[in-house]
Protein backbone atom coordinates (compact mmCIF):
# COMPACT_ATOMS: atom_id res chain seq x y z
CA UNK A 1 0.00 0.00 0.00
CA UNK A 2 1.39 3.41 -1.00
CA UNK A 3 2.25 5.58 1.99
CA UNK A 4 0.65 9.02 2.12
CA UNK A 5 2.63 12.17 2.84
CA UNK A 6 -0.06 14.78 3.23
CA UNK A 7 1.09 17.83 5.20
CA UNK A 8 -1.23 19.71 7.57
CA UNK A 9 -3.54 22.43 6.34
CA UNK A 10 -1.78 25.74 6.91
CA UNK A 11 1.70 24.30 6.36
CA UNK A 12 3.61 27.06 4.57
CA UNK A 13 5.36 26.20 1.31
CA UNK A 14 8.01 28.63 0.15
CA UNK A 15 11.38 29.29 -1.45
CA UNK A 16 14.27 31.44 -0.29
CA UNK A 17 16.93 33.81 -1.63
CA UNK A 18 19.22 36.52 -0.26
CA UNK A 19 19.87 40.08 -1.36
CA UNK A 20 23.49 40.07 -2.52
CA UNK A 21 23.10 36.70 -4.21
CA UNK A 22 20.30 37.73 -6.57
CA UNK A 23 19.62 41.47 -6.65
CA UNK A 24 22.50 42.90 -8.65
CA UNK A 25 22.77 46.71 -8.95
CA UNK A 26 24.41 46.85 -5.51
CA UNK A 27 25.16 50.58 -5.73
CA UNK A 28 22.02 51.66 -7.59
CA UNK A 29 19.76 54.51 -6.50
CA UNK A 30 21.96 55.78 -3.71
CA UNK A 31 22.86 52.46 -2.05
CA UNK A 32 26.14 52.19 -0.21
CA UNK A 33 28.65 49.36 -0.64
CA UNK A 34 28.47 46.29 1.57
CA UNK A 35 31.33 44.12 2.78
CA UNK A 36 30.41 41.66 0.02
CA UNK A 37 30.72 44.33 -2.63
CA UNK A 38 34.19 45.07 -1.26
CA UNK A 39 35.14 41.38 -0.83
CA UNK A 40 33.95 40.36 -4.29
CA UNK A 41 36.04 43.08 -5.91
CA UNK A 42 39.18 42.03 -4.03
CA UNK A 43 41.35 39.96 -6.40
CA UNK A 44 41.59 36.29 -5.51
CA UNK A 45 38.64 36.13 -3.13
CA UNK A 46 35.93 34.89 -5.51
CA UNK A 47 35.91 31.91 -7.85
CA UNK A 48 36.41 33.04 -11.45
CA UNK A 49 36.46 36.66 -10.30
CA UNK A 50 32.65 36.61 -10.02
CA UNK A 51 30.82 39.46 -8.30
CA UNK A 52 27.26 40.39 -7.41
CA UNK A 53 27.25 43.42 -9.69
CA UNK A 54 24.53 41.88 -11.87
CA UNK A 55 23.75 38.51 -10.23
CA UNK A 56 20.17 37.61 -11.24
CA UNK A 57 19.27 41.26 -11.90
CA UNK A 58 16.39 40.79 -9.46
CA UNK A 59 16.53 44.47 -8.46
CA UNK A 60 15.13 45.28 -11.91
CA UNK A 61 13.31 42.03 -12.67
CA UNK A 62 11.57 41.38 -9.35
CA UNK A 63 8.07 41.55 -10.84
CA UNK A 64 8.92 38.82 -13.33
CA UNK A 65 10.49 36.76 -10.57
CA UNK A 66 7.34 37.04 -8.48
CA UNK A 67 5.48 35.54 -11.42
CA UNK A 68 7.87 32.59 -11.29
CA UNK A 69 6.93 32.19 -7.63
CA UNK A 70 3.27 32.31 -8.53
CA UNK A 71 3.77 29.67 -11.21
CA UNK A 72 5.24 27.38 -8.54
CA UNK A 73 2.27 27.98 -6.28
CA UNK A 74 4.51 29.40 -3.56
CA UNK A 75 2.64 30.50 -0.48
CA UNK A 76 5.61 32.39 0.99
CA UNK A 77 8.86 33.94 -0.17
CA UNK A 78 11.84 34.36 2.12
CA UNK A 79 14.16 37.20 1.10
CA UNK A 80 16.72 39.38 2.84
CA UNK A 81 17.10 43.13 2.97
CA UNK A 82 20.36 44.79 1.97
CA UNK A 83 21.22 46.94 4.99
CA UNK A 84 23.38 49.28 2.89
CA UNK A 85 20.56 49.84 0.38
CA UNK A 86 18.43 51.23 3.18
CA UNK A 87 21.22 52.91 5.18
CA UNK A 88 24.16 53.69 2.88
CA UNK A 89 26.37 54.64 5.83
CA UNK A 90 24.96 51.84 8.00
CA UNK A 91 23.42 54.33 10.44
CA UNK A 92 21.75 57.71 10.20
CA UNK A 93 20.42 58.80 6.83
CA UNK A 94 17.79 56.55 5.23
CA UNK A 95 17.93 56.08 1.47
CA UNK A 96 14.26 56.35 0.41
CA UNK A 97 14.81 54.67 -2.96
CA UNK A 98 16.42 51.67 -1.32
CA UNK A 99 13.60 51.31 1.18
CA UNK A 100 11.06 51.78 -1.60
CA UNK A 101 12.46 48.78 -3.50
CA UNK A 102 11.54 46.46 -0.64
CA UNK A 103 8.16 48.14 -0.23
CA UNK A 104 7.40 47.53 -3.90
CA UNK A 105 8.62 43.92 -3.65
CA UNK A 106 6.36 43.29 -0.65
CA UNK A 107 3.37 44.82 -2.43
CA UNK A 108 4.03 42.66 -5.48
CA UNK A 109 4.20 39.53 -3.35
CA UNK A 110 0.95 40.34 -1.58
CA UNK A 111 -0.80 41.13 -4.86
CA UNK A 112 0.05 37.58 -5.93
CA UNK A 113 -1.03 35.92 -2.71
CA UNK A 114 2.50 35.26 -1.43
CA UNK A 115 3.41 35.84 2.24
CA UNK A 116 6.61 37.94 2.63
CA UNK A 117 9.20 36.55 5.06
CA UNK A 118 11.98 39.11 5.56
CA UNK A 119 15.46 38.47 6.97
CA UNK A 120 17.20 41.57 8.27
CA UNK A 121 20.80 40.38 7.97
CA UNK A 122 22.08 37.79 5.52
CA UNK A 123 25.82 38.53 5.81
CA UNK A 124 26.01 41.82 3.85
CA UNK A 125 27.06 44.34 6.50
CA UNK A 126 27.45 47.91 5.20
CA UNK A 127 31.09 48.61 4.39
CA UNK A 128 30.83 51.89 6.32
CA UNK A 129 30.16 49.90 9.49
CA UNK A 130 32.98 47.51 8.77
CA UNK A 131 35.23 50.56 8.70
CA UNK A 132 34.06 51.21 12.26
CA UNK A 133 34.96 47.69 13.38
CA UNK A 134 31.95 45.81 12.07
CA UNK A 135 30.77 43.03 14.35
CA UNK A 136 33.83 43.51 16.56
CA UNK A 137 32.38 46.83 17.74
CA UNK A 138 30.00 46.51 20.71
CA UNK A 139 27.94 49.31 19.20
CA UNK A 140 26.98 46.90 16.41
CA UNK A 141 24.01 45.66 18.46
CA UNK A 142 22.65 49.21 18.63
CA UNK A 143 23.34 49.78 14.94
CA UNK A 144 21.36 46.66 14.13
CA UNK A 145 18.43 47.56 16.39
CA UNK A 146 18.19 51.03 14.83
CA UNK A 147 18.26 49.54 11.33
CA UNK A 148 15.63 46.95 12.30
CA UNK A 149 13.29 49.63 13.64
CA UNK A 150 13.38 51.44 10.30
CA UNK A 151 12.27 48.27 8.53
CA UNK A 152 9.62 47.46 11.11
CA UNK A 153 8.08 50.91 10.86
CA UNK A 154 8.08 50.81 7.06
CA UNK A 155 6.99 47.23 6.37
CA UNK A 156 5.51 45.48 9.41
CA UNK A 157 2.01 46.46 8.31
CA UNK A 158 2.56 44.11 5.36
CA UNK A 159 5.31 41.69 6.42
CA UNK A 160 4.05 39.11 8.94
CA UNK A 161 7.30 37.18 9.39
CA UNK A 162 10.74 38.55 10.29
CA UNK A 163 14.09 37.00 11.12
CA UNK A 164 16.96 38.87 12.72
CA UNK A 165 20.04 36.95 11.50
CA UNK A 166 20.67 34.24 8.96
CA UNK A 167 23.35 31.67 9.79
CA UNK A 168 25.57 33.59 12.22
CA UNK A 169 28.00 30.64 12.23
CA UNK A 170 29.03 31.43 8.65
CA UNK A 171 29.73 35.05 9.59
CA UNK A 172 31.95 33.95 12.48
CA UNK A 173 33.68 30.93 10.96
CA UNK A 174 34.07 32.14 7.38
CA UNK A 175 34.19 35.87 7.93
CA UNK A 176 36.37 36.25 11.01
CA UNK A 177 38.16 32.96 11.64
CA UNK A 178 39.06 31.41 8.27
CA UNK A 179 38.69 34.40 5.93
CA UNK A 180 36.77 32.53 3.24
CA UNK A 181 33.85 34.97 3.16
CA UNK A 182 33.44 38.69 3.82
CA UNK A 183 35.01 40.53 5.54
CA UNK A 184 37.84 38.00 5.18
CA UNK A 185 39.49 38.13 8.64
CA UNK A 186 41.55 35.29 10.10
CA UNK A 187 41.78 35.77 13.84
CA UNK A 188 40.90 33.27 16.57
CA UNK A 189 40.49 35.99 19.17
CA UNK A 190 37.99 37.91 17.06
CA UNK A 191 35.63 34.97 16.49
CA UNK A 192 34.01 34.66 19.96
CA UNK A 193 33.66 38.45 20.22
CA UNK A 194 31.80 38.46 16.91
CA UNK A 195 29.60 35.59 18.09
CA UNK A 196 28.63 37.56 21.18
CA UNK A 197 27.93 40.79 19.33
CA UNK A 198 25.84 38.99 16.73
CA UNK A 199 23.75 37.40 19.44
CA UNK A 200 23.48 40.74 21.25
CA UNK A 201 22.28 42.27 17.98
CA UNK A 202 19.68 39.57 17.43
CA UNK A 203 18.37 40.05 20.97
CA UNK A 204 18.25 43.82 20.48
CA UNK A 205 16.38 43.38 17.21
CA UNK A 206 13.81 41.14 18.87
CA UNK A 207 13.35 43.64 21.69
CA UNK A 208 12.82 46.39 19.12
CA UNK A 209 10.20 44.28 17.39
CA UNK A 210 8.31 43.71 20.64
CA UNK A 211 7.97 47.48 20.95
CA UNK A 212 6.90 48.08 17.34
CA UNK A 213 5.84 44.88 15.63
CA UNK A 214 2.50 43.13 15.48
CA UNK A 215 3.31 39.73 14.01
CA UNK A 216 6.17 37.24 14.39
CA UNK A 217 9.95 37.42 14.68
CA UNK A 218 12.59 34.73 14.97
CA UNK A 219 16.16 33.87 14.08
CA UNK A 220 17.66 31.45 11.54
CA UNK A 221 20.46 28.96 12.26
CA UNK A 222 22.27 26.57 9.95
CA UNK A 223 22.48 23.28 11.83
CA UNK A 224 24.70 20.41 10.75
CA UNK A 225 24.02 17.33 12.91
CA UNK A 226 27.22 15.71 14.17
CA UNK A 227 27.58 11.94 14.55
CA UNK A 228 30.56 10.19 16.20
CA UNK A 229 32.56 7.95 13.89
CA UNK A 230 32.71 5.36 16.67
CA UNK A 231 31.72 4.89 20.30
CA UNK A 232 35.28 5.64 21.42
CA UNK A 233 35.28 8.35 24.14
CA UNK A 234 37.66 10.51 22.10
CA UNK A 235 35.32 10.46 19.08
CA UNK A 236 32.31 11.24 21.26
CA UNK A 237 34.14 14.17 22.88
CA UNK A 238 35.24 15.46 19.46
CA UNK A 239 31.64 15.27 18.26
CA UNK A 240 30.47 17.31 21.24
CA UNK A 241 33.07 19.98 20.47
CA UNK A 242 32.08 20.10 16.81
CA UNK A 243 28.40 20.36 17.70
CA UNK A 244 29.04 23.08 20.29
CA UNK A 245 31.13 25.09 17.84
CA UNK A 246 28.84 24.96 14.81
CA UNK A 247 25.38 24.52 16.29
CA UNK A 248 25.02 25.27 19.98
CA UNK A 249 27.37 28.30 19.94
CA UNK A 250 24.45 30.30 18.55
CA UNK A 251 21.26 28.44 19.43
CA UNK A 252 22.13 28.09 23.13
CA UNK A 253 22.57 31.81 23.90
CA UNK A 254 19.51 32.74 21.85
CA UNK A 255 17.24 30.09 23.37
CA UNK A 256 18.84 29.21 26.72
CA UNK A 257 20.74 32.38 27.65
CA UNK A 258 24.13 30.66 27.99
CA UNK A 259 27.03 29.41 25.89
CA UNK A 260 27.97 25.71 25.70
CA UNK A 261 30.80 24.87 28.11
CA UNK A 262 32.72 23.09 25.34
CA UNK A 263 33.53 26.47 23.78
CA UNK A 264 36.11 27.06 26.49
CA UNK A 265 37.93 23.97 25.26
CA UNK A 266 37.48 24.92 21.61
CA UNK A 267 38.75 28.51 21.85
CA UNK A 268 41.18 28.08 24.73
CA UNK A 269 42.62 31.35 25.95
CA UNK A 270 40.75 33.21 23.19
CA UNK A 271 37.41 32.52 24.93
CA UNK A 272 36.36 35.69 26.80
CA UNK A 273 34.40 33.96 29.63
CA UNK A 274 31.23 36.01 29.36
CA UNK A 275 29.53 36.57 32.71
CA UNK A 276 26.03 35.18 33.30
CA UNK A 277 24.66 38.71 33.49
CA UNK A 278 26.08 39.34 30.02
CA UNK A 279 24.50 36.17 28.59
CA UNK A 280 21.02 36.11 30.10
CA UNK A 281 19.71 39.04 28.00
CA UNK A 282 20.65 37.14 24.83
CA UNK A 283 17.62 34.94 25.46
CA UNK A 284 14.58 36.72 24.08
CA UNK A 285 11.23 35.15 23.32
CA UNK A 286 11.07 34.14 19.68
CA UNK A 287 7.92 33.33 17.75
CA UNK A 288 9.73 30.78 15.62
CA UNK A 289 13.16 29.46 14.74
CA UNK A 290 14.28 28.90 11.17
CA UNK A 291 16.59 25.95 10.54
CA UNK A 292 18.74 25.60 7.43
CA UNK A 293 19.79 22.03 6.68
CA UNK A 294 22.02 20.73 3.91
CA UNK A 295 24.11 17.84 5.23
CA UNK A 296 25.61 16.12 8.28
CA UNK A 297 29.13 15.39 9.54
CA UNK A 298 30.56 12.14 10.90
CA UNK A 299 33.27 13.18 13.34
CA UNK A 300 36.48 11.52 14.49
CA UNK A 301 39.03 12.78 17.01
CA UNK A 302 42.18 14.06 15.35
CA UNK A 303 44.71 15.80 17.57
CA UNK A 304 46.45 17.28 14.53
CA UNK A 305 43.38 19.28 13.48
CA UNK A 306 43.49 22.92 14.56
CA UNK A 307 40.80 24.33 16.85
CA UNK A 308 38.41 21.38 17.25
CA UNK A 309 40.91 18.49 17.28
CA UNK A 310 38.27 16.77 15.20
CA UNK A 311 37.83 15.88 11.56
CA UNK A 312 34.83 14.99 9.41
CA UNK A 313 35.03 11.47 8.02
CA UNK A 314 33.77 11.16 4.41
CA UNK A 315 31.12 8.50 3.94
CA UNK A 316 32.32 6.90 0.74
CA UNK A 317 29.13 4.99 -0.07
CA UNK A 318 26.81 7.99 0.17
CA UNK A 319 25.84 10.29 -2.75
CA UNK A 320 27.27 13.82 -2.74
CA UNK A 321 26.25 17.15 -4.21
CA UNK A 322 28.40 19.41 -6.37
CA UNK A 323 29.56 21.19 -3.23
CA UNK A 324 30.82 17.88 -1.84
CA UNK A 325 28.07 17.60 0.76
CA UNK A 326 26.72 14.16 1.61
CA UNK A 327 23.04 13.60 0.80
CA UNK A 328 21.67 12.39 4.13
CA UNK A 329 17.99 13.05 4.67
CA UNK A 330 17.94 11.24 8.03
CA UNK A 331 19.98 14.17 9.30
CA UNK A 332 17.03 16.51 8.77
CA UNK A 333 14.76 14.30 10.85
CA UNK A 334 17.41 13.99 13.55
CA UNK A 335 17.94 17.76 13.52
CA UNK A 336 14.24 18.54 13.96
CA UNK A 337 13.57 16.00 16.68
CA UNK A 338 16.85 16.80 18.46
CA UNK A 339 16.19 20.52 18.37
CA UNK A 340 12.79 19.99 19.95
CA UNK A 341 14.29 17.77 22.64
CA UNK A 342 16.89 20.39 23.59
CA UNK A 343 14.95 23.63 23.22
CA UNK A 344 11.29 22.67 23.66
CA UNK A 345 8.23 23.11 21.49
CA UNK A 346 9.23 26.22 19.57
CA UNK A 347 7.49 26.62 16.19
CA UNK A 348 10.03 25.65 13.54
CA UNK A 349 10.44 26.35 9.85
CA UNK A 350 12.89 24.72 7.49
CA UNK A 351 14.10 28.01 6.04
CA UNK A 352 16.66 26.55 3.63
CA UNK A 353 17.08 23.10 2.13
CA UNK A 354 18.41 22.25 -1.31
CA UNK A 355 21.34 21.02 -3.33
CA UNK A 356 23.76 22.05 -6.06
CA UNK A 357 24.01 19.63 -8.96
CA UNK A 358 25.39 20.00 -12.46
CA UNK A 359 22.50 20.89 -14.75
CA UNK A 360 22.44 19.58 -18.35
CA UNK A 361 23.27 22.10 -21.07
CA UNK A 362 20.14 21.56 -23.17
CA UNK A 363 16.45 22.04 -22.43
CA UNK A 364 13.97 19.42 -23.63
CA UNK A 365 10.25 20.10 -23.62
CA UNK A 366 10.63 23.44 -21.88
CA UNK A 367 12.05 21.85 -18.71
CA UNK A 368 15.65 21.38 -17.73
CA UNK A 369 15.96 17.87 -16.31
CA UNK A 370 17.60 17.66 -12.87
CA UNK A 371 16.67 14.23 -11.47
CA UNK A 372 19.25 14.38 -8.66
CA UNK A 373 17.72 17.57 -7.28
CA UNK A 374 14.21 16.09 -7.56
CA UNK A 375 15.41 13.05 -5.62
CA UNK A 376 17.08 15.27 -3.00
CA UNK A 377 13.91 17.28 -2.46
CA UNK A 378 11.73 14.18 -2.31
CA UNK A 379 13.97 12.54 0.29
CA UNK A 380 14.16 15.61 2.51
CA UNK A 381 10.49 16.48 2.31
CA UNK A 382 9.68 12.93 3.39
CA UNK A 383 12.02 13.46 6.35
CA UNK A 384 10.19 16.69 7.18
CA UNK A 385 6.90 14.77 7.11
CA UNK A 386 8.38 12.14 9.43
CA UNK A 387 9.29 14.93 11.87
CA UNK A 388 5.68 16.09 11.88
CA UNK A 389 4.60 12.53 12.63
CA UNK A 390 7.09 12.52 15.52
CA UNK A 391 5.39 15.55 17.04
CA UNK A 392 7.69 18.37 15.90
CA UNK A 393 5.88 21.71 15.55
CA UNK A 394 7.06 22.24 11.98
CA UNK A 395 5.17 25.07 10.31
CA UNK A 396 6.72 25.35 6.84
CA UNK A 397 9.43 24.56 4.30
CA UNK A 398 11.47 26.91 2.09
CA UNK A 399 13.44 25.40 -0.77
CA UNK A 400 16.87 26.86 -1.45
CA UNK A 401 16.83 28.41 -3.87
CA UNK A 402 14.26 29.97 -6.15
CA UNK A 403 16.95 30.88 -8.70
CA UNK A 404 20.47 29.85 -9.56
CA UNK A 405 22.49 32.67 -8.03
CA UNK A 406 25.84 33.87 -6.77
CA UNK A 407 26.91 31.14 -4.37
CA UNK A 408 29.05 33.56 -2.40
CA UNK A 409 32.80 32.99 -2.84
CA UNK A 410 32.05 29.91 -5.01
CA UNK A 411 30.71 32.25 -7.68
CA UNK A 412 28.12 31.20 -10.23
CA UNK A 413 29.38 27.66 -10.86
CA UNK A 414 27.30 25.98 -8.13
CA UNK A 415 23.62 25.96 -9.01
CA UNK A 416 20.94 25.45 -6.35
CA UNK A 417 17.97 26.95 -8.20
CA UNK A 418 14.56 25.58 -9.05
CA UNK A 419 14.91 27.90 -12.03
CA UNK A 420 18.01 27.85 -14.20
CA UNK A 421 19.47 31.30 -14.88
CA UNK A 422 21.52 32.07 -17.96
CA UNK A 423 23.73 34.76 -16.48
CA UNK A 424 24.51 36.17 -19.93
CA UNK A 425 20.92 36.70 -21.05
CA UNK A 426 19.18 36.53 -17.63
CA UNK A 427 16.73 34.04 -19.10
CA UNK A 428 15.00 31.91 -16.47
CA UNK A 429 14.18 28.29 -17.37
CA UNK A 430 12.22 26.00 -15.07
CA UNK A 431 13.88 22.78 -14.00
CA UNK A 432 12.10 19.50 -13.44
CA UNK A 433 12.58 20.17 -9.73
CA UNK A 434 10.40 23.28 -10.09
CA UNK A 435 7.62 21.20 -11.64
CA UNK A 436 8.02 18.57 -8.93
CA UNK A 437 7.93 21.13 -6.13
CA UNK A 438 4.84 22.76 -7.65
CA UNK A 439 3.14 19.36 -7.62
CA UNK A 440 4.10 18.82 -3.99
CA UNK A 441 2.65 22.20 -3.04
CA UNK A 442 -0.56 21.69 -5.01
CA UNK A 443 -1.11 18.24 -3.46
CA UNK A 444 -0.16 19.27 0.12
CA UNK A 445 2.65 16.71 -0.10
CA UNK A 446 0.78 13.83 -1.69
CA UNK A 447 3.06 14.04 -4.74
CA UNK A 448 5.93 12.76 -2.56
CA UNK A 449 4.58 9.23 -2.88
CA UNK A 450 6.75 7.22 -5.26
CA UNK A 451 5.27 6.90 -8.77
Amino acid sequence: MTRRFRFPDGFLWGAATSAYQIEGSPLADGAGPSIWQRFAHTPGMMANGDTGDVACDHYRRYRDDVQLMRALGLQSYRFSVSWSRVLPEGTGRVNPKGLDFYSRLVDELLANGIVPNATLFHWDLPAALDDRGGWLNRDSADWFADYAQILFRALDDRVPMWATLNEPWVVVDGGYLHGTVAPGHRNLYEAPRVTHNLMRASAAGIQAYRALGKHAIGVVFNIEPKYPASDAPADIAATRRADAYMNRQFADPALLGSYPPELREVYGEAWPEFADAECRPLRQKVDFVGLNYYTRAVVRHNAAEWLLHAAAVPQAQRPRTETGWEVYEQGLLDLLTGFRARYGDIPLYITENGAAFADPPHVAGGLLEDPLRVDYLRRHLKAAHAALEAGVDLRGYYAWSLLDNLEWSLGYAKRFGLYHVDFTTQRRTPKASAKFYAQVIASHGEALAEP
